[in-house]
């Protein structure tokens, strides 16, 4: 029994068939030749070394894809910070020309070639103003910029005439709210 044994572990192990791409069934043929004339170390450094120079050379390849990737990535950050130093030097220019506007409007020297006080003359009659309807809490928090629960507590914390001008601050107009609990509204107050 132990010559069995000894035998079996001699024995090399059966081959594995593997799938190989038909262009390279002729090169396996032939490695598989090599092998058995009994060349097999030989064959195994060869493709060693056949593997470690196409693995270097994807490893080059690689490093210099990535050096041309850099090299544009560097182009495209100098076109950018040249675009937006022309950007920030067009903006100050515009910031200039608007202070000067600015300051030739407040001065008075600026006013649309004498067109505004001719139209006003051809036009004496005034647009009718709107009249003011009451408003319920939440059109009239709207349109003092609070929310509805604010105005209730600035109504029910101040006087009646506290109310009146804390709501004359704050609407566009400049109108007074009262509130009039009989129907729940608020009143304008000229």
């Amino acid at each position: 029994m132990p010559v069995n044994s000894s035998r079996a572990a001699k024995k090399t192990p059966p081959s594995e068939m593997i799938r190989v791409p038909t262009v390279l069934i002729p090169v396996v043929r032939q490695l598989a030749t090599i092998h058995r004339q009994g060349h097999t170390i030989a064959l195994l450094q060869g493709l060693e070394e056949l593997i470690a120079q196409f693995d270097s050379s994807m490893v080059v390849e690689a490093t210099t894809e990535l050096q041309h990737v850099e090299a544009k990535l560097e182009q495209i950050e100098t076109q950018l910070s040249q675009q937006s130093e022309g950007v920030e030097r067009k903006l100050e220019l515009i910031a200039k020309h608007l202070e000067k506007l600015e300051r030739a409007v407040a001065s008075g020297r600026y006013n649309g070639g004498g067109q505004t006080r001719n139209r006003r003359s051809a036009y004496p009659y005034q647009m009718p103003s709107v009249e003011l309807q009451a408003f319920a809490n939440e059109n009239l928090a709207r349109r003092l910029g609070v929310t509805p629960q604010s105005l209730i507590a600035e109504r029910e914390s101040k006087t009646e005439q506290e109310f009146l001008s804390w709501s004359r601050n704050r609407d566009p107009m400049g109108v007074g709210w009262k509130f009039h609990s009989s129907d729940g509204l608020y009143h304008p107050v000229r």
